[in-house]
């Protein structure tokens, strides 16, 4: 098959990329539906049905809790940090003056 595209007319062509796309949607189509079969006849052979191996499709997203500080102000025992994130200006004010983190763990 051999099309002179430099001899189409603009119409032409875009009525051929039209008609490309939607082919090509079409394969993808019967691609993923032969695949999805010879993935449930693999998985049938083994005794599995392919929606056990694979679940429901959704990902269960972990959690995380609250993160216990790690560090106190000593001239304020109400002013932690956990060691994430920015700095709080105390930590920062004592860096400066010479201090080591350390120096505030709890």
């Amino acid at each position: 098959m051999s099309l002179d595209l430099y001899s189409m007319s603009r119409a032409d062509l875009e009525a051929l990329q039209k008609d490309v796309a939607k082919a090509l949607k079409d394969v993808d189509a019967r691609e993923m539906t032969a695949a999805r079969a010879a993935a449930e006849a693999a998985a049938a052979e083994h005794g599995f049905s392919l929606a056990e191996l694979l679940g429901d499709g959704r990902k269960a997203r972990k959690t995380r809790g609250p993160v216990p500080p790690k560090y106190r102000n000593p001239d304020n025992a109400d002013e932690t940090w956990t060691g994430r994130g920015r700095k709080p200006r105390w930590v920062a004010a004592a860096e400066e003056a010479g201090h080591d983190i350390s120096e505030f763990e709890i």
